[in-house]
């Protein structure tokens, strides 16, 4: 049957892409999905090294890196949540007897 807005379905149709060329176009895909996850954890690397670094110059001239990391953490969250987890802290230590 031939017409109008029929689909013949032939397979020389110029249009068409076969299974292996979708195959090559997908695993292709996943080749680059994966090399970009890899230079992307390799730079994560590269920045952990360096934060590590920061933290042994900050030891080194006498900081305590444990309390910088608590301050890193605090600076990030929000000012309600960060009053609100004190707070809740302060309420803790004084059941506990802590003042």
């Amino acid at each position: 049957m031939t017409g109008i807005g029929h689909n013949s379905g032939s397979e020389d149709d110029t249009f068409s892409v076969s299974d292996e060329q979708l195959q090559k176009a997908t695993d292709d895909r996943l080749r680059l999905l994966i090399e970009r996850i890899e230079r992307l954890e390799e730079e994560k690397k590269g920045v952990s090294d360096d934060i590590k670094d920061v933290y042994a110059e900050a030891k080194a001239v006498g900081y305590d890196p444990k309390i910088m990391r608590q301050i890193v953490r605090l600076r990030k969250m929000d000012a309600n949540a960060r009053s609100e987890q004190q707070i809740v802290l302060d309420t803790y230590k004084a059941a506990l007897g802590m003042g």
